[in-house]
């Protein structure tokens, strides 16, 4: 592994891990179930990515199955097969899928036990905790591999309560919030990073979920692994510490889940504890229900709009996710969007986010006009 920054633990692993890395994503790469994947196959600072598992593609070219941009990350039916073809060989495996409830499924569990039997070490994102089967433990054991269960949680008494230090904050801050689950508002707040930094702005992401931290982001914690009361403590503790670290002129907050979706509403604590009062609002139109619960549905993007007005937050442009429809009819809906709602409408995946930086530079300077009166 190569060396990287001595910074606090968090969530039992340490952030200054770096490797060599395999995504296990078995049968799954080619669904939104291997998000994890994904992400990482479009870009990670903390792991350099070797391969993808998944006999369902093997052959091919992560990034051309993913999004039809080759990046030289191949595919392989077996674990073993990955070990053995590439160079250099990794070092690390990680978890590049979500399961109902972040359950550790059999096959996957074998999995785990051929990488630690042969001496990798394993990330695991899940909610169930590969150091807790005492069989893949005692083979890491054996091997001198290490288990880096991401979502173990710090001791409450490492944790931050809310002090109101967000108040003191420089630095103005969007959230990338979205109406639904699984729509990219990672992708696209690092998307956002990266426009930004490209037009000279300084701006950083505070990551809430695990991907973010397998990514490389620097700042953050992994919400969904917070005891509920220290949530908006450690989304302030860590947007205090980014401010107060990198400076920058923006800081972009990755949501999680959605405002009303029912299994797991999210993104009050951004605008509210996190004080975001501008908002980019990922949207997927081809959706009408939210995802994974048939029948409710996805609330019309006005009152989304709306409702974030009343929490005292504006959106400042929606960027689409193109689930369930064709590229023109994605480009008709993204037109009549732009003209029905009166802000900037984006394809991030397929046209960049360039375009929304003028309104991003123009939300800076009214917010520290504001902050001056």
């Amino acid at each position: 592994a190569r060396d990287g920054p001595r910074v606090r633990p968090i969530h039992g692993i340490v952030r200054a891990m770096y490797g060599n890395a395999i995504i296990l994503a078995p049968g799954a790469f080619r669904s939104d179930h291997a998000k994890t994947a994904h992400g990482l196959v479009r870009g990670s600072e903390r792991f350099a990515i070797l391969g993808v598992v998944d006999a369902d593609a093997a052959g091919e070219d992560a990034g051309t199955v993913l999004d039809g941009q080759p990046r030289g990350i191949p595919i392989f039916a077996t674990l073993n097969l990955a070990i053995s073809a590439l160079d250099p060989r990794p070092d690390t495996c990680i978890i590049g899928i979500a399961t109902g409830g972040g359950r550790l499924p059999a096959e996957l569990r074998a999995l785990l036990l051929e990488a630690a039997r042969e001496g990798l070490h394993i990330v695991n994102g899940l909610h169930e905790y590969a150091s807790d089967d005492a069989q893949i433990a005692s083979a890491a054991a054996a091997t001198g591999a290490k288990i880096f269960d991401v979502r173990k949680p710090q001791p409450k008494n490492e944790l931050h309560f809310w002090s109101g230090q967000i108040a003191n904050v420089r630095a103005p801050r969007i959230a990338v919030l979205g109406t639904d689950c699984a729509l990219g508002k990672r992708t696209t707040g690092r998307l956002l990073v990266e426009a930004c930094r490209g037009a000279g702005l300084g701006a950083e992401m505070i990551y809430t979920g695990q991907t973010g931290w397998m990514q490389g982001g620097k700042y953050g914690f992994i919400l969904d692994s917070v005891v509920n009361d220290f949530v908006s403590g450690e989304m302030e503790h860590a947007i205090v510490t980014c401010d107060a670290e990198a400076s920058p002129d923006i800081i972009f907050i990755e949501g999680q889940s959605a405002l009303r979706n029912p299994s797991g509403p999210c993104g009050a604590e951004l605008v509210v504890s996190g004080q975001a009062r501008g908002v980019i609002l990922q949207h997927a139109p081809g959706r009408i229900d939210f995802k994974g619960h048939a029948g409710w549905k996805i609330p019309p993007i006005e009152e989304e709009i709306e409702l974030l007005r009343l929490y005292g937050a504006r959106v400042l442009a929606v960027t689409l996710n193109h689930d369930r429809l064709e590229p023109a009819a994605l480009i008709e809906v993204q037109k009549k969007l732009a003209g029905r709602l009166g802000i900037p409408v984006v394809r991030p995946l397929e046209a960049g986010l360039a375009e929304i930086v003028p309104t991003i530079r123009a939300f800076i300077e009214y917010e520290a006009s504001r902050k001056k009166t």
